[in-house]
């Protein structure tokens, strides 16, 4: 799950990690006020808020000098349609922005932390090219990017932030500046590690005039295996920047993922899943959606996916493909019938089963009255659903 900047930033302030003060503002005249408090410094920034990076190069950051332009600039990208390298060709509607003061910057860091699978830990990277994307830094200059990995069991630990600082030459700018890292640093995994975080960003993080160390842009996601234990976290999930598919996915345990394609995906497992797309696409077609009914699945989740995919508009076949290990075949073809008698089927439908109970599973898809196409193995279940999308 992620969250705006604002929110983000209200997370970390309860950490100790220094942040600009900011107010939020749906509409031009709320912006303005908001401005009188931010504005003695001589300037303020308007911020659109969307679940989404690259805001700056596409113009939902903007510097304002006076409530005027403060209330003007809100207008401008209030209802406006932002689009950046992460929101795709049709952009993402900004509804509300945040109006906060402004500082003078001196340098500009970056500092982020994400869950490293190979490792088992978190990972702290750090980079002195501070307002870039990570990836383009990674690959264009991978060496300026520091790491380190914190044991799980004993935390992090003062030497690993002075390490980071001396790294990025804080040690140069002002001795101070040191110690101040260690206690931004060590607030910033206190609220990934609390929060249980995918991911925290901070990009950048500015150097102020004052020797001063700031988050002026902050990234949260979240692991939403563990929202249950952060239930104000989750009260901060704006649905109107999120999929209502995937949030109806995640109601019922299944995992799901909207892509651009025309065939529905109805497959148990990750790794199955990924590589049924991997055959759709090399049978000439593409994947609608992601969706691992995982290996438990009852016979209303399989009900609840099933009705996912038929209320996507692009899906013009689905695919469904299950191997029974855990998740027996029977299962997935009572949620089939089930869901078809409910909502209809209106496209073709692919069915490979093989695994547990696999000829109970094909006899009720069989007597169902259902226009079923079937498959033996996942090749021809691919090359079939493609031929069945295509008309």
């Amino acid at each position: 799950m992620n969250i705006h900047e604002y929110q983000a930033k209200q997370i970390l302030g309860r950490y100790g990690v220094a942040v600009p003060k900011g107010r939020i503002a749906f509409t031009p005249a709320e912006a303005e006020e908001a401005a009188k408090e931010f504005l003695s410094s001589g300037v303020c920034v308007v911020k659109a808020q969307i679940h989404a990076g690259g805001r700056g190069k596409a113009g939902g950051v903007k510097l304002a000098r006076s409530r005027e332009e403060v209330s003007a600039f809100t207008g401008e990208l209030l209802g406006k349609a932002l689009v950046t390298h992460q929101t795709g060709p049709a952009g993402k509607e900004v509804k509300k922005v945040y109006v906060e003061e402004g500082c003078q910057i001196v340098r500009e860091l970056y500092l982020g932390i994400v869950v490293d699978r190979g490792t088992q830990r978190a990972a702290i990277m750090a980079s002195s090219e501070g307002g870039v994307e990570i990836e383009e830094v990674a690959a264009k200059t991978p060496e300026k990017i520091l790491k380190e990995y914190v044991d799980p069991a004993v935390g992090l630990i003062p030497f690993q932030c002075r390490k980071l600082a001396f790294g990025l030459g804080l040690d140069k700018m002002d001795k101070t500046l040191v110690n101040k890292a260690v206690k931004f640093m060590t607030g910033l995994y206190n609220a990934f590690i609390n929060s249980d975080c995918a991911m925290l960003e901070i990009n950048p993080l500015v150097v102020t005039k004052n020797n001063e160390l700031i988050a002026l842009d902050a990234k949260m996601a979240f692991d939403d295996n563990a929202l249950f234990r952060h239930k104000d976290i989750e009260g901060m999930r704006d649905l109107d920047e999120e999929d209502p598919k995937e949030i109806e996915a995640s109601r019922h345990g299944l995992n799901y993922v909207t892509l651009d394609g025309s065939i529905g995906c109805m497959v148990n497992g990750a790794g199955l899943a990924m590589a049924t797309m991997d055959m759709i696409k090399l049978s000439g077609g593409s994947p609608a959606n992601f969706l691992d009914v995982g290996g438990g699945a009852n016979k209303d989740q399989v009900t609840a996916a099933f009705k996912l995919l038929m209320s996507d508009p692009n899906v013009k076949a689905v695919l469904v493909n299950i191997f029974g290990g855990i998740m027996r075949c029977d299962i997935i073809a009572d949620g089939i019938m089930a869901a078809a008698k409910e909502v209809g089927l209106r496209v073709p439908l692919i069915v490979r089963l093989q695994g547990t109970n696999v000829e109970q599973g094909r006899k009720l898809l069989a007597g169902s009255g259902l226009n079923i196409i079937t498959a033996e193995n996942m090749d021809e279940a691919a090359q079939k659903a493609v031929k069945a999308a295509k008309g």
